[in-house]
């Protein structure tokens, strides 16, 4: 019996992931719940997995639990989030906090010697060095849950780095594939939150209009698979199919390939290293009838590129980048600033900054508070002219 804590128990790939414990009662036990603010869902997941431990971020959601339920502890707060993440007798750790507040509690859980099941990009970008230097003290697994993670890791199972070319991150183009760069401008909130394939929360699904979340996964790869930046490509694949590829020194390129759903990676990463049966729909190539691929246009997607810079820049440039990003999403989805200017917010971020080192988690989360203090302040200037 694996007992499992899932940090981001209401968003997509919590709800997913209680979906895949569900099918497997012998196999899980659910002990600890962790979640922003969606008190109802929370609730429900309670009354059916009954865990030890419930944390919310939100401190008035948790207040509200409380009320409703006088008879369940609520923790709150990071520390709450600690708490869930580093119980006493969880064996994984499933870390599926958007953003920022993710990463404290997944580095927690690392250094008490917990797994983690990894489908938060930010823990990796933001504090990368921080993250695989203590997994690797400690003893922890890492295992992806992202889908083009998962896929790398499926593909370069029992192979030597040595052996590898490059990893190609796959991305589907998000929801403006089929527009120029010239259209962007003036895009809604609502229109970049279509995306074609993929069900998903709502700023990971505004990183995927932007490619941002490409360009995130690109830094996550560098850390996760010991590679340089220079070994990382991304090409666009709009049918979602192939999840990702990995090109060997002889030539040959491996592949991973499955119908969307983040059913997949996730039990993979729950059941690793066996596979569980009957995950997913068989896929049907003849019936999908063509896999197709492009180069990422650099001018419709600057954020990739900014991507690239700061994995080039080092030390805490990544976490400046993410941090800048974040704000810079919310904005948008808040119609305080329109979708092209999430890279320029981002990029005049990047400028102002001088990397430190990163080596620390106070060094990242004061890079982190910079960042997000200045992308809020060239914001407000832009509103005000």
């Amino acid at each position: 019996m694996k007992n499992i804590a899932i940090l981001g128990s209401t968003g997509s790939i919590g709800r997913n992931t209680l979906e895949v414990v569900a099918r497997h009662p012998e196999r899980f036990r659910v002990s600890a719940l962790a979640a922003k603010n969606n008190t109802d869902l929370l609730e429900r997941q309670i009354e059916q997995f009954r865990p030890k431990v419930v944390a919310l971020f939100d401190g008035e959601a948790a207040e509200r639990l409380r009320k409703r339920n006088p008879s369940i502890a609520v923790c709150e707060g990071t520390d709450g989030l600690v708490e869930a993440a580093t119980l006493v007798g969880v064996d994984m750790v499933v870390s599926a906090i958007a953003g920022s507040p993710g990463l404290i509690p997944t580095y927690e859980a690392i250094r008490a010697g917990r797994d983690i099941a990894l489908a938060t990009k930010e823990t990796l970008v933001m504090a990368g060095s921080v993250i695989m230097s203590e997994a690797s003290r400690q003893g922890v697994r890492i295992i992806p849950v992202d889908s083009e993670h998962s896929a790398v890791f499926q593909c370069l199972e029992g192979r030597s780095m040595e052996d590898v070319e490059k990893i190609v991150l796959t991305a589907s183009g998000g929801a403006f594939l089929n527009r120029s760069a010239g259209e962007l401008a003036h895009v809604t909130p609502a229109e970049a939150l279509r995306h074609p394939n993929w069900e998903m929360g709502r700023k990971i699904t505004i990183d995927s209009a932007t490619l941002m979340n490409k360009g995130l996964e690109v830094i996550e790869a560098h850390w996760l698979f010991s590679v340089p930046v220079e070994k990382i490509g991304v090409i666009l694949h709009p049918q979602s199919i192939i999840h990702s590829m990995v090109r060997f020194i002889d030539g040959s390129v491996i592949a991973q390939m499955s119908v969307p759903d983040m059913k997949g990676p996730i039990s993979y990463a729950l059941s690793y290293p066996g596979r569980f049966g009957n995950v997913l729909p068989t896929l049907d190539l003849a019936r999908i009838g063509e896999l197709t691929f492009r180069e990422p246009d650099r001018e419709k997607y600057p954020c990739l590129a900014l991507t690239f810079e700061a994995l080039r820049g080092g030390g805490t440039m990544p976490c400046v980048l993410n941090a800048a990003n974040e704000i810079a999403v919310e904005a948008f989805l808040n119609e305080e600033i329109s979708f092209m200017d999430i890279p320029r917010v981002v990029s005049e971020t990047m400028a102002g900054h001088r990397p430190g080192s990163g080596e620390t988690i106070d060094d990242v989360m004061h890079a982190s508070e910079w960042a997000m203090k200045r992308a809020a302040e060239i914001i407000m200037k832009a509103e005000t002219r």
